[in-house]
């Protein structure tokens, strides 16, 4: 059987069957998927963690399908069901959908009609419906069985005219109709090709549904809708403000199983197709708009996640400012703003509250000042929230030495963090608001490992994150998280724990094991020292030494990337050129005289040594871009400051499949609309922008009463639409307004702004 799913996993991933093997191999191993793109690339033929993933999924996905079918085989086996012909039927079925529509004749039934009619013994009846021989006439062979009855329960039933028997021979040929996995597939493709998806508002829901009033009398083919606008009637329709409905064509639907069943135009071939329209309104039509739903769930969800989890990729690897001295300062207006004075390696030192803003100017001027001369401050973090804007222009205003760089800081799951069990644990003696503070300057400082901290759902980077699949979504990010952390590399003696548990082979036991060996044994010396932690077993270790870092090591290694699986090669090359490991690293000459194909061998590759020699020029790299500095408009700090046409830098908060919000330093972010977001047309707005990038945007619109902002970033963006596009120039590929019933395809119109807004609405701060 697994032959078989390497053989399939190959040929739908376009891979090697050795390669999806390997990787099938070290993941039941207990390889990780970072673990297996960094360090087993010549088992895997140098596959990334995307297609590592993609082999993995599929795998289980498989697995699943073959559990599966293993059980229903088994259940048609004890019921005496199980043919050599119905066996091979459901071992080809080569995805769930199929395996069920095979099952589902044999499946145990309630009571319906066409157990009742089989009672009545109308068998015979429907049969000589089925075959449709012309000579037969069904009305005469009805006649037959008037006056038959059951009882069920005390509950009778009989057969009282010739319609009647008719009509329960026809509730056996719908069921069987309904059960056939061939009439299934087809329907279920032309549900899939043809469907129309669409929305209308409940009576007397108008008021209360208001922020899903472009969906209140709205269709469009269910092929092609969206996952934002998807996911949107799905939650409509769950607030109970919406009724969605999935459905092609009746009559062709009803054409296509008459081409499957019907024979010519016997009394015998109109009652099957009457037999026909019976089974699709009573019994297939709902049946496949159920399957439909599902399926574009979980389209949707899919979408969805992969957003998410992008945005949650850049997020993490945003730029660190690094170790530096730092004061950070969480804003606000009556309680003042919490300040914190963190050392370089971001130990809380010192906490205080400012008044700026409250008549106490001068004295928290004279705090400021005597904060950064004290603890010699060499850069200051200053929360994006409630009077972030304020506060950064009054400590601009202080005359502050030029060295000191002054950084908004996107404090979006701070508040989260600060009421976590996590924030409970390494301030227990302090209150939310310097938790708060420390978490806004710890992510300028390092935005990985703060952030590692705090729920992702927290921090508002994704669309529709809380009604997509749950389980798959955590996975998504679970996947992400950890691909971002050991791409970076922790540093294993300065680590929290949470952030060492998602480093490979780690989880957050062993995580908890490596803090209270270091807080017992002191520092780390060497990689070789975690042998000694309790439960970090050899597989573990395997798994996490080349991405753990021991900065200042005696053996330099220990600070790079090279797993110690492979020091001895390094120890060779360097014996081979005649000179120190210490000496291969620094000297670049040297290592161009090394000729990797001398290290060739069964265990190591080309691949690796070629890494082993990248990692050697600049050992223990941080792949993160250098931090650059950014500033908001000057005298733009609310959004009555903002006129249409002005020109505002910002960075982009959120991407989602419909545009990008920006933070231009007003407390609200602005949406730049997939259709604002370039001069030419772009498809998806992850190939445009990406979350964290720095960009400049033109005002087109400001709604002050919903507290709307829309952006442009064309290079001369029509301001006469007020943001919302072109009235009737039709957009390539993509209607980007939902048509609403009897609509011409097209064109952007309608109030886009307000959908998108009620499409997403992110965490905004904190």
């Amino acid at each position: 059987m697994l032959e078989k799913m390497i053989e399939s996993v190959a040929g739908e991933l376009k891979l090697q069957p050795r390669q999806v093997m390997a990787v099938s191999v070290l993941l039941e191993e207990g390889s990780t998927v970072p673990f297996i793109a960094r360090y087993r690339k010549e088992l895997t033929g140098s596959l990334d963690e995307v297609a590592v993933m993609a082999v993995r999924d599929r795998i289980e996905q498989l697995k699943e399908l073959h559990s599966r079918r293993e059980s229903v085989i088994k259940s048609l086996g004890e019921r005496n069901l199980l043919t050599d012909a119905l066996k091979a039927s459901l071992e080809s079925a080569t995805t769930l959908a199929k395996l069920e529509d095979i099952y589902l004749p044999f499946r145990p039934k309630k009571r319906t009609k066409a157990t009742i009619a089989r009672e009545l013994g109308l068998e015979p009846l429907a049969e000589l419906i089925w075959e449709q021989n012309p000579a037969a006439n069904p009305e005469a062979e009805a006649a037959a069985y008037v006056g038959r009855e059951t009882e069920y329960e005390t509950k009778k039933s009989k057969i009282e005219t010739v319609a009647d028997a008719l009509a329960g021979a026809r509730d056996i040929l719908a069921e069987r109709i309904s059960d056939d996995a061939n009439a299934r597939g087809k329907l279920r493709e032309f549900f899939w090709s043809d469907g129309i998806i669409s929305s209308k508002v409940l009576t007397g829901k108008e008021t209360e549904a208001a922020k899903f009033k472009d969906y209140f009398e709205w269709s469009e083919p269910v092929k092609s809708a969206p996952s934002h606008r998807a996911l949107a009637m799905r939650r409509g329709e769950t607030e109970g403000f919406l009724l969605v409905r999935i459905q092609p064509p009746e009559d062709q639907a009803i054409q296509i199983l008459e081409r499957l069943y019907v024979k010519g135009n016997s009394a015998a071939s109109l009652q099957m197709k009457l037999t026909i329209d019976e089974a699709y309104k009573r019994l297939l039509k709902f049946s496949m708009e159920g399957e439909t739903r599902l399926a574009l769930k979980k389209k949707a969800d899919l979408e969805a996640i992969v957003v998410f989890a992008d945005n949650m990729r850049e997020l993490l690897l945003a730029s660190p400012l690094g170790e530096k001295k730092l004061m950070a300062i969480d804003p606000g207006f009556r309680t003042g703003c919490k300040t914190v004075i963190l050392d370089a390696q971001g130990k809380l030192l010192h906490n205080d509250v400012i008044y700026p803003e409250t008549g106490r100017a001068a004295d928290a001027a004279e705090k400021i000042r005597a904060f950064v001369k004290h603890f010699e401050i060499e850069a200051i973090a200053i929360g994006n929230g409630t009077a972030g804007r304020e506060t950064e222009a009054f400590v601009r205003g202080l005359g502050l030495p030029a060295s000191i760089q002054i950084v908004m800081v996107n404090e979006s799951g701070a508040s989260v963090y600060s009421a976590s069990e996590v924030a409970r644990e390494e301030f227990p003696d302090h209150d939310l608001t310097v938790r708060g503070a420390v978490s806004i300057g710890r992510r300028l400082c390092d935005p990985l490992a703060e952030l590692v901290k705090i729920d992702p759902k927290a921090i508002g980077v994704g669309q529709y994150q809380h009604d997509v699949d749950q389980n798959q979504l955590k996975r998504a990010l679970d996947d992400t998280v950890m691909s971002c952390v050991n791409a970076v590399g922790v540093e294993l003696n300065t680590a929290s724990a949470q952030l060492l548990s998602y480093v490979s082979g780690l989880n957050s036991q062993i995580a908890a094991n490596i803090i209270a060996y270091r807080n017992e044994n002191g520092a780390f010396k060497t990689r070789d020292e975690l042998k000694k932690v309790p439960r970090l077993g050899p597989k573990a270790y395997e798994q996490a030494a080349g991405f753990l870092r021991i900065r200042g090591a005696a053996n330099p290694l220990d600070a790079s990337a090279v797993h110690p699986e492979r020091y001895s090669t390094v120890e060779k090359m360097a014996a081979d050129v005649g000179c120190s490991v210490p000496d291969l690293i620094r000297d670049e000459p040297v290592r161009k005289r090394i000729d990797l194909h001398r290290y060739v061998s069964g265990e190591v590759g080309l691949p690796t040594l070629q890494d082993i020699l990248a990692e050697l020029a600049k050992p223990g790299r941080d792949p993160r871009k250098k931090f650059e500095a950014f500033s908001f408009a000057e005298g733009v700090s609310k959004p009555q400051d903002l006129k249409p046409g002005m020109k505002v830098p910002g960075i982009v908060t959120n991407v989602t499949n419909f545009g990008a919000f920006v933070d231009i330093g007003v407390h609200q972010d602005g949406l730049v609309h997939i259709s604002q977001l370039s001069d030419n047309f772009v498809n998806a707005p992850a190939d445009v922008v990406k979350v964290g990038q720095k960009v400049e945007a033109t005002v087109m619109e400001v709604d002050m009463e919903r507290k709307r902002i829309a952006l442009s970033m064309k290079t001369n963006p029509d301001l006469s639409g007020g943001g919302r596009g072109s009235r009737g120039a039709p957009e390539p590929k993509r209607d980007f307004q939902p048509k609403k019933q009897g609509q011409a395809s097209g064109g952007l119109g309608g109030d886009w702004f307000s959908q998108a807004m009620a499409n997403a609405q992110p965490t905004k701060k904190r």
